[in-house]
This record gives C-alpha cells, structure tokens and sequence, in this order.
C-alpha cells in the first residue's frame, strides 16, 4: 500500500512556492528593519539638530557648565561626554578580563556540574532589571563608597561629598551588568571553535592553559570582540541604574566626584524641559546615537579583519 507523502517540499511545484513565498517574507522583514533604522536615523538628526543652530555646537560640546534654568542659560556638555567616555572604559577595563575569564572556565575548564550552576546563574544576571542593579547599587555599593571617601578625603576641607554616589559607583555597577552580554557571547564563540585546533595543539606538546590563550582564542576572536562592542553598547546606553548611583551632577569625570553620563542627562530632564533646553536634550541624544554608530562601525571593520585573518 502506497503512502502519500505531505512534505512542503514532497514535489517541485510546491518546493518552488515554499522558496519564492520565503523570499517575499525576508524580504519584506528585512525592509521594516532597515526602514526602522533609517526612520530612527532621520529623527534624531531632524529633531537634534535645532539646538546646536540656536546655541552652537562648539557651545554645546566644548562648554564646560551646565545651566539650563539659569537667567543666563549654558549648555556646555563636555563633561558630561568625557563622563561616559570614562566611565564606560573603566566598566570595559574592570568586566571583560572577568567576563572573558569566566567564559573560558564555562567552555574549557569548569566541572560540568559547577558549569551547571554557574550557567543559570550568569543568565539569571542577564534577565535582571537594571532598576534593580541601581537599588542594589543605592543600598550596598553606595554606602561602602561613603565609608571609603570619608577615609579618603578626611582631612580635605575642599573635596565635597556625594555620600557614594560618584563615579566609581557607576562603573561598578555598569562592569557587573556587562558581564552577562560578554560571558554569553565569548563562550559560545569560544565553543564554537573547532574541535580539531585543540586536539592538534594538544598533539604537538602544548598544554591545556597554552591551548587556550594561543589557539583557542584567537580563533574565537571575532566572537569575543562582539561581545565587548556590545557590551560597550549596553554600558554607554545604560540609564536607569546610572541616574540612581552616581550622582547626576555634571562635573569632571574624576572616581569620587558625582558624575552624570549622556543618558542620565536626558532622563533626568526631559520630563520638565522646555524650549531650548529640550531641543539641546534632543541634541545629546543625537550626539549619543552617534557614539552607538561609531562602535558599530567600528564592529564590522574589527570583523571584516578578522576574516582576512582567518583567510
């Protein structure tokens, strides 16, 4: 007895229909997804632009106070830029070494029954609000900073307190929550190595720990490089938890001071600015959008050299 066959793909006519109806859905998906980022593109510049026309864009970038509600208004943001220039290399300086270091023990060298713990674990740190990281930062992190600054700067008549919030909170808290998005990605790039290079490196004398740092990774190196752009992604767009631990004051970017980065200062204003002060707001987000185009950019050179080298 003969069995019919249901398969989308069972004959030609219909393997042709499935194909031509794929391609009309990518398509189309891959349409709305361009048309989103230029959409967001022309925004920003269109509504970012204004302010830099009315107040000037050396005023803006190179102006050093911040004083939007003042009879005479200035909007200077250069501390503010350096501050998430700052704040977000040091994150980068303090996370990735741990990331990349715990996504090698996950893929290489843990236990399987301590990788299935720790695992669930850096997930389960991925999946927490950052809300909650600025209360945890507020509640545990802040204080310590207190006791450490009144050790400090006891005898210093000059230095003015923040009570912890300052920006060595700040890049504590954006190194832990950049831990997950580097962790993640590093070790599935560094699975998805091939289990040859290893087996050969092995066979020719060299040890395990040498096998990872001089085969393994820079294999993966493309992968790991990805993790750390995004991780500088989520670091410099980072808003919620930064407005609550350090500080939002826009001074010079030094570790106890209290410090307010791109995201803060158009979070912490938007709901009440008006007029010119909400134009200029518009224009640091045009200017931080710039920065995410930047590492992106950056991105796709890192890889394209990256697959020169592997040619």
């Amino acid at each position: 007895m003969n069995k019919t066959n249901f398969s989308i793909i069972g004959n030609k006519k219909t393997k042709k229909s499935v194909e031509k109806a794929a391609s009309v859905i990518f398509t189309i998906c891959a349409f709305f997804g361009v048309l989103a980022v230029f959409s967001i593109s022309i925004y920003m510049v269109v509504s970012g632009t204004p302010a830099i026309f009315e107040v000037g864009l050396k005023e803006i970038i190179f102006g050093t106070v911040w004083r939007p509600n003042a009879a005479d208004p200035s909007y200077g943001i250069l501390y503010v830029i350096l501050t998430s220039i700052v704040g977000t290399f040091m994150a980068i300086i303090i996370g990735v070494p741990i990331g990349v270091m715990t996504a090698i023990f996950l893929a290489e060298t843990a236990p399987k029954p301590l990788a299935a713990i720790v695992k669930p674990a850096v997930e389960l740190l991925a999946g927490i609000p950052s809300v909650i990281y600025g209360l945890l930062g507020v509640l545990i992190l802040n204080p310590f900073m207190y006791k450490l600054e009144l050790a400090i700067f006891k005898d210093s008549p000059d230095h003015q307190f923040t009570g912890g919030s300052n920006l060595l909170s700040a890049v504590i808290v954006l190194a832990i929550m950049i831990l997950p998005t580097v962790i993640n990605i590093s070790e599935s790039a560094i699975r998805a190595v091939q289990k040859d290079y290893k087996h050969s490196s092995l066979a020719l004398g060299a040890t395990h720990i040498q096998t990872i740092f001089r085969v393994i990774l820079p294999a993966a190196k493309s992968g790991i490089v990805t993790a750390i752009v995004l991780g500088v992604g989520r670091a410099i767009g980072e808003a919620m938890a930064i407005s609550l631990v350090a500080g939002n004051g826009a001074n010079i970017p030094l570790p106890f001071n209290s410090v307010r980065f791109l995201t803060t200062a158009v979070v912490s204003e938007m709901s009440y600015a008006t007029d010119t002060h909400k134009r200029v707001l518009f224009t640091i987000g045009l200017i931080l959008f710039m920065f995410i185009v930047l590492i992106n950019l950056i991105l796709n050179k890192v890889m394209k050299g990256g697959n020169k080298d592997a040619k």
